[in-house]
């Protein structure tokens, strides 16, 4: 690589969801773009390796051994860039962001243009800012992360997606489709700063974007904003009270909610009889062995952002 050239990876998912019809002539206006910016692409697919975390290392290392460390691009939804943070978390390398996701809540929370040129010109012009990443374990997410009827949504979104096509109505129609179908209680001991509680739930919500928790209208979105573990648990699990929990959800004011109690603590422990309990992170689904552990890291993880943009 010359010396006068920066690295730039560009790692995407063939499964996000953007499908314009002229997708093909937008990435090729976006090489050209960044390349005039003095950077050498290299673009690699998600899934193009057996090993996501072969893949990642050998991005690193071309990095690290660049004369600058230039930036590693992750373009999808945020399921995708969950995957490339969690490897960015452990070194200097920023991450850039192009959002080809449904939701895209951590683009918008950082003002990131969901216009995919101008999101271009933010990762070459703009300015690298620490933002905090929560963790369960082994595991990190930038939105949000939770237990019980949840990942069944996200299970039954993601079919609706197949069948459909990926919309925002999807997410409140296959969580219609669950509480008609399926529904799931969960009994646990949740430890919050080292005070127990033994908890009989359909449900628990951890948030870490402020952006999506106050488009839910949850006070506990400025404990998210000062790197604090945001949660909320849903105390009753028959269908009428679920029901009036989706209502509320869709008009955003899930603070309203019937039997919903939000909270906020440095740390979260959750104990379960279970050998492996089931957590959605980003949209992503995850089997975790108990007790899982909720915590915070401030400032963990370097992104281009406009020069106006908020703290994650």
């Amino acid at each position: 690589m010359s010396e006068s050239l920066k690295p730039l990876s560009l790692i995407y998912n063939e499964k996000s969801g953007f499908h314009a019809a002229n997708k093909d002539e937008v990435f090729e206006q976006l090489m050209t773009n960044l390349t005039a910016y003095g950077y050498e692409i290299q673009a690699f697919e998600i899934g193009a390796e057996v090993s996501f975390d072969h893949l990642m290392n050998k991005i690193i290392l071309r990095h690290q051994q660049a004369h600058e460390l230039g930036v590693i691009v992750a373009a999808g939804g945020d399921g995708t860039l969950n995957a490339v943070a969690a490897k960015l978390m452990e070194t200097e390398i920023p991450m850039g962001i192009l959002p080809l996701g449904t939701f895209n809540y951590v683009a918008r929370l950082l003002n990131i243009p969901l216009d995919l040129l101008r999101a271009a010109d933010v990762i070459a012009t703009g300015k690298m800012r620490e933002v905090h990443v929560a963790q369960i374990n082994d595991h990190i997410y930038l939105n949000n992360a939770s237990l019980g009827l949840y990942p069944l949504f996200i299970q039954k979104r993601e079919l609706y997606n197949q069948r459909f096509g990926r919309f925002a109505l999807n997410a409140y129609t296959s969580g219609l489709d669950v509480l008609i179908r399926d529904r799931k209680e969960l009994k646990l001991e949740v430890e919050v700063d080292g005070k127990k509680y033994p908890v009989k739930t359909p449900l628990i919500f951890f948030g870490n974007n402020q952006l999506q928790l106050a488009e839910m209208n949850l006070g506990i979105a400025e404990s998210a904003k000062k790197g604090k573990v945001a949660g909320l648990v849903v105390a009753k699990s028959d269908k009428r009270t679920l029901f009036k929990i989706l209502w509320q959800l869709i008009k955003g004011n899930l603070d309203k909610a019937p039997d919903v109690y939000s909270f906020s603590a440095d740390e979260v422990k959750i104990y379960s009889k279970r050998k492996k309990l089931t957590v959605a992170l980003d949209g992503e689904i995850v089997e975790i062995q108990p007790p899982l552990k909720i915590s915070v890291r401030k400032n963990a993880l370097k992104i281009m952002v406009p020069h106006d943009s908020a703290s994650l």
